[in-house]
């Protein structure tokens, strides 16, 4: 029923429906406007108690989807890791990016794993992306029908190495010999076991020079956050040194300052040491990652017997099997191990005329040492 009520004649209009009366204004003068926003509201009333919420619209494309998902837990997540998520996106997008995220199956995942591999990407660097990938999907509740069909490449774990003694002394003696902040980093990396970001992100505030210890900042995880670190002898005189290049610093600066256009920033740390570390690597003809100089030192400290709680506690491990992860036992300590059990397996040694005769057992080795 459609009628007029007030003084300024508004339409009203009321209806049964469900056992209610539906009684509301159509705020119009017009009858005919009226009688279809009483036709509206059936209908709206209808699609609701029947469960129906409208026309079915589309999910996104994964560009869009992925925007949305960075910029939605932004507030959750370290930096780090959202600067992985953007770094693995960079290879995704241009594949998947068009597409609607219900058009993603798992004949594409797996074309695009088939593909990366093809460009010589590491198992590991596709299993990032893909998980990422996973995670948008996800979010957007389009992974159900993916699940459990997408099998993750196998991953490297020999690609981390420890540098020797003589490589060792070659890249400090060729990062001494550059002007940048590169020789004071390696030091540290060999000298305390920090990460790359850790050391980076250094404030002469964490730098205790009374005590000689160093307290980490942000890290990349829990157990590494704030954790003290005793600052030994190479790891100190360092530090010493490239002070005496800041004799205004401030507790608040970073070690590692921003440098654009020769204008030293202190309040903003540098992006890196990526030219001269590729240089003084060329020097020493040692070829490695920055991040072995942590593997080095982790594993200095695991064949000097060293405990493990200790060794966790100062590389800002959590578990045991991130150690063994990490250390790198090298060949020259599991030579003098081993050696340091041998036992005699021959009960003497016959000399005839001043030479030595070997028995018949340790003759074809002999061959093979000649």
């Amino acid at each position: 029923m459609i009628y007029r009520r007030g003084k300024k004649r508004t339409c009203w209009f009321r209806f049964r429906f469900a056992n209610r009366i539906i009684h509301e204004s159509a705020r119009t003068q017009s009858k005919t406007l009226a009688r279809a926003a009483e036709q509206a509201r059936r209908r709206q009333l209808e699609l609701s108690i029947n469960g129906v919420t409208g026309r079915r619209v589309l999910p996104p494309t994964f560009a869009r989807a992925s925007a949305q998902w960075l910029e939605a837990r932004k507030h959750l997540i370290r930096p780090n890791t959202d600067k992985m998520a953007r770094i693995a996106l960079k290879q995704v997008i241009p594949v998947f990016g068009s597409k609607l995220l219900c058009d993603i199956d798992v004949r594409s995942i797996q074309e695009y794993q088939q593909r990366r591999l093809a460009t010589k990407a590491q198992g590991r660097t596709i299993n990032i992306e893909v998980i990422v990938l996973r995670q948008i999907l996800k979010a957007n509740e389009c992974w159900l029908s993916l699940e459990g069909k997408i099998k993750m490449l196998r991953e490297r774990k020999d690609i981390g190495r420890a540098l020797t003694p003589d490589e060792e002394k070659r890249l400090l003696d060729a990062a001494r010999g550059i002007e940048s902040a590169c020789y004071t980093a390696v030091v540290l990396a060999l000298n305390t076991s920090m990460r790359h970001s850790e050391i980076l992100n250094l404030r002469w505030s964490q730098i205790d020079f009374a005590q000689r210890t160093l307290t980490v900042g942000r890290s990349k995880t829990a157990a590494g956050a704030g954790r003290l670190i005793p600052l030994n002898t190479s790891a100190f005189d360092a530090l010493a040194r490239w002070v005496g290049r800041f004799p205004h610093a401030e507790p608040s600066h970073f070690l590692f300052p921003a440098c654009e256009n020769r204008k030293i920033d202190p309040t903003r740390p540098a992006e890196g040491w990526r030219t001269a570390w590729r240089h003084a690597r060329k020097l020493a003809g040692v070829r490695c990652r920055f991040h072995d100089l942590r593997i080095t030192c982790i594993t200095k400290m695991a064949e000097s017997q060293t405990p493990d709680l200790v060794i966790m506690s100062l590389a800002g491990h959590v578990s045991r099997n991130m150690l063994q992860h990490y250390s790198r036992i090298r060949i020259d300590a599991k030579r003098n191990a081993l050696e340091g059990i041998a036992q005699p397996v021959f009960d003497g040694v016959v000399h005839q005329n001043g030479n030595q005769i070997l028995d018949s057992a340790e003759a074809p080795a002999a061959k093979l040492v000649n």
